[in-house]
Parts: C-alpha cells; structure tokens; sequence
C-alpha cells in the first residue's frame, strides 16, 4: 500500500462461530474456532490465523489470540499467543511465546511490534535469533525484512560452533551472514581473539576488517592498528596505521605503520617505519630497520630486521645491514650484506668499509665484519660482544675532536658488567695509534705507534681507561710533527660519528616527512584492496 491509496479493510475469511457481546466487547465481532475450522483473517497479503479474534470493524482493527499464526508470502511466519493489529496503520503487536521466521532465521521473543507499512519488527524486552547453527541474543534489536537484517542495539551475544560475539550493537544479514559492528565488541575463535569499536565480520568465510583500537590476538601474538583485516580461513592478519604486534608470552613489540602475521608459517611482518622494542635487564633495546620480521614458536623466536638496521639502548648504539636475535640463545647478530663483484668493481676502500656493521658504547667506536652481541638467557642483559675480522676500536680525543686513538686486530671479544663496556681483548695482528698527553700541563706528548699480536683494553665510564699489551709490543712515541697524516690513521679506520644514534628519535629522524607520509599511503592503499576483496 501507498500513502496515497485507500485504506484496505481486513476481511474475515472464516470462522467456526461468529457472536457480539457489547457488555464486554464493544463493537465487536467475537469470532471463534472449533475443531475442523479455524478463525482466519485477511489484510493486504497478510493472513492471521486464531483460536478467537475480536475482531471491531469500525476502526478496522482486531485482537487474536490462542496459537496464533501470521503469514506474509512465503518468506515471513510469525507464531506468538496474541496479537494485535490496525489495518489503518499497518502496524501490529505480538505477545507472549513471539517466534518470527524466515527462510534464513527464527525470533524468539517475549513481545514484538511489527510495522508492515517500513516492513520492520522490533523488540525490547530480550529476543533470541537462531540462524542455522548460530544463536544471536540481545536485550532489543530491530528486524528489516527489504535487507533481510537484524539490528541489535543493546547487549548482543553471538553463539556458534566455531566462534562466539560480544558487541554493544550489531547488524546482521541472516542470507548472508554478515555482521557489522557499530560499537566495542570480542570476537573469539578457537584461536584468535578480536577486539573492535567498528567492524566487519564475514561468518561463513571467517573473516573480517576491523577498525577503532582493533586489536587480534592470534597464535600466542597480539597485533594492534587503526585498520585490521582478518582471515581466519588462510590464517592471515594485516594492520595499517599505527599498528604494533607483541609477544604476549614474550619480551618484544614491534611498531610500524603496516603489519602482517601469517599464522600457519608461525611469523609476523612489519614494515613503514618499524621499530622493535626488546626488554633488556630492565632497559629497552630499540630496533629500527626497513623491514622486521619475527618467526618461529614462542620459546624459540627469531626477530631479524632487512636494511638500514639502527639500534639504540642506554648506553649502547650502532648501525648495520641487517639484525638477527635468536630469542633462545639469546644471540644478537649485526650482519652487513654481501658486497657483490660488481659493487667491489666501483665502491671505494672508505664506502665498503661503511657497510660494515659498527656500535658505539656511549663514546667508544667499534667496528668489523660481523658483530655479535650476547645476552644472558634469564635476563636479557648483555653479557659479552664478539667482532669478527677487521675489527677497530676508536674513540674520539677529549681534547682534539679532530684525533681519534685508534685500536686495530682480526678479531675483538669484550666483556659487559652492569650493563656497561668493562674490558675489550684485540687479538691477532694487534695494532694501535694513541694520542698521549702530560697529565698535568694536558700538553700534546705525541703519538704512540704500536703493533703485537694481543692488546686488552679496559674501560671506566665508558672511556678507554688503560692498554695492557698481552705480548712484547713493536713500537714508539712520535712527535705530532713528525708523523704525517697518513700515519695517523690505521687503514680502514674511518670515524662514523654522523651516523650515531644518541637518542630513541635519531632512529628515524633522518626519514622526510614526504618519505613517510608516502609509505602510510602506501598501507592505506594496501588496506583499501583488501576491504575491495571484502564486498
């Protein structure tokens, strides 16, 4: 019916008797059912089926009540008690033992009003939904049979085999089973557990995008973001924009701007301008790289971090290629990539020399071809460095910035204790260049030019302290005046201050802005095509 059409008025198709009783029933037509016949009214493709109706003609309105029946077409049933209905308003009200089905679902509820002009029922007295295996329950919701969709407002509970909802309010299409989330809501699988104030839920493909302080916890993993998009079939997780995943069993959490967990593979991606944040004896070790990535089963994680690796804890810096942490051994590997033929045909002595891994312990430069940093199983805490082949410690003069002492072996091995630098052994083709100076006058004496086979240095406050030569030393003191400039610097010894990191924020600082506004366009286009992927 249209607004601008006559009123319709309901017809009475059958009845077993037929009675007034103006006493008690005004104006109305009592009409009842026996055992071979039934009352059965009629309004605009609408039959109502009852024990008794009164039905008042007048106001073409009528109650019913006794195992009543509403049908309309072949798609919606609606079974309650009693019933009331207006054919001038369209809009009836069920009670007591309410059950609305359609072809994908069933209503359960203990009042219904329907408004058959919006083609809408709703209830606000608790109403239980069963859609095949699922049973959806909430304190009030709305049903639109156009959508063929269930609004539920308040205190939603979803019940199915393989997962369970909890959500403030949540629209529901029965045909396709598909909820949408409009405030804070629980997803839990058999293994993942979602949180969301906005979101999407495929629940017959297992899979969804969340977003609004959108968290998943899966496989032992809890991944954070603005967006999240969740697959559950492919054992799959992407976040984008201000995302974080953390072992929740575990000492780490990394932050980017996209993240990725793969769940079958046991790893987790993060990209955008990752950073790592490692607990170390109650200090934070920071990871920045280009890419992160951490794999493996809890009690064995690897987190290894691709291109332009920086790190920085108290009191410990430095730069490298790449990064490798083995969560059992406790092994922090500092690798530099393979320097191809091609690179070796153009690069200079200084640039090759420059990919090299290099840390610095507050002023104390060390550098070579690989660097391992090793921790202590139970706390973390560093306990020793180990650096392999060309290996050079420096450290800048107090007095000359522009004089740097310098210490040269094939290896290096040094000892940490409280978390700071307490010996440094230099083994094997040991050389030195030292700046000496009157202790009184702080006069220039000259440079001390020395080589053995083993030399130990040992620190206090983070300074070089004092040299001890392991075997007889070959060398002597030259006056500054008299030792050229070449002489001054062992080879591949190069001073790599500007890249230090003094600071959690030099990790990335040095990214433009333009750079990094790219690569969160870039997750946001990745999370567009996937919510595309959804609909």
């Amino acid at each position: 019916m249209t607004y601008g059409q006559e009123t319709k008025k309901i017809d009475i198709r059958q009845a077993a008797s037929f009675e007034v009783n103006e006493k008690h029933f005004p104006d109305a037509k009592i009409l009842k059912s026996n055992q071979d016949v039934r009352v059965h009214l009629h309004h605009d493709g609408m039959d109502i089926w009852s024990d008794v109706a009164y039905f008042y003609e007048k106001r073409n309105f009528f109650e019913a009540e006794g195992n009543v029946v509403v049908r309309q077409g072949d798609s919606l049933q609606l079974n309650s008690e009693y019933i009331e209905y207006s054919g001038t308003t369209k809009f009836a009200v069920a009670k007591r033992k309410v059950n609305l089905q359609n072809q994908e679902s069933t209503l359960r509820t203990d009042s219904l009003y329907f408004d058959r002009k919006k083609q809408e029922a709703y209830y606000n007295s608790a109403g239980e939904i069963t859609s095949d295996e699922t049973v959806i329950r909430s304190q009030s919701g709305t049903y639109v049979a156009e959508d063929n969709k269930y609004e539920f407002v308040t205190n939603v509970h979803v019940i199915d085999p393989s997962f369970t909802i909890h959500s403030k309010r949540m629209d529901y299409y029965t045909e396709l089973r598909h909820a949408y989330f409009y405030g804070a809501t629980t997803i839990q699988g058999e293994s993942y557990n979602v949180e969301c104030n906005r979101g999407f839920f495929d629940s017959n493909l297992k899979k969804g995008y969340f977003q609004d302080r959108a968290s998943i916890d899966y496989n032992l993993r809890n991944i954070q973001g603005d967006s999240i998009y969740f697959d559950d079939r492919i054992q799959y997780a992407a976040a984008s924009q201000n995302v974080q995943i953390k072992d929740t069993i575990g000492d780490h959490v990394i932050r980017g701007q996209y993240g990725e967990i793969f769940k079958e593979r046991d790893s987790a991606i993060v990209t955008h301008n990752p950073i790592a944040i490692k607990l170390i004896d109650k200090d934070s070790l920071y990871i920045h790289a280009d890419t992160l990535m951490a794999t493996g089963p809890a009690e064995e994680r690897i987190l290894t971090g691709y291109d332009g690796v920086r790190i920085f804890k108290t009191n410990l810096s430095g730069v490298s290629d790449s990064i490798h942490i083995n969560q059992k051994t406790g092994l922090i590997q500092l690798l530099r990539h393979p320097i191809s033929d091609r690179e070796s045909q153009f690069l200079s002595a200084r640039d090759m020399t420059k990919r090299n891994p290099v840390l610095w312990s507050v002023k104390t430069q060390m550098s070579g071809d690989l660097i391992h940093l090793l921790t202590d199983s139970v706390t973390s805490a560093i306990d020793s460095i180990k650096i392999f082949d060309n290996a050079i410690v420096a450290e800048q003069d107090s007095l000359n910035p522009r004089q740097f002492n310098q210490m040269k072996g094939i290896n290096l091995f040094g000892n940490f204790e409280d978390n700071e630098l307490q010996t440094i052994d230099i083994v094997k083709n040991a050389e030195m260049v030292y700046y000496l100076y009157d202790d009184t006058t702080q006069d220039l004496i000259g440079v001390d030019k020395a080589i053995c086979s083993a030399m130990q240095l040992r620190m206090a406050e983070n300074q070089i302290e004092s040299i001890t030569f392991l075997t007889k030393p070959e060398g002597a003191v030259y006056p500054i005046e008299e030792l050229p400039k070449d002489q001054q610097q062992l080879p591949g010894f190069y001073w790599r201050g500007d890249e230090m990191i003094r600071s959690k924020s030099d990790l990335i600082k040095d990214r433009a802005k333009t750079d990094f506004d790219s690569q969160n366009a870039d997750a946001k286009e990745i999370m567009s095509r996937l919510k595309r992927q959804m609909k």
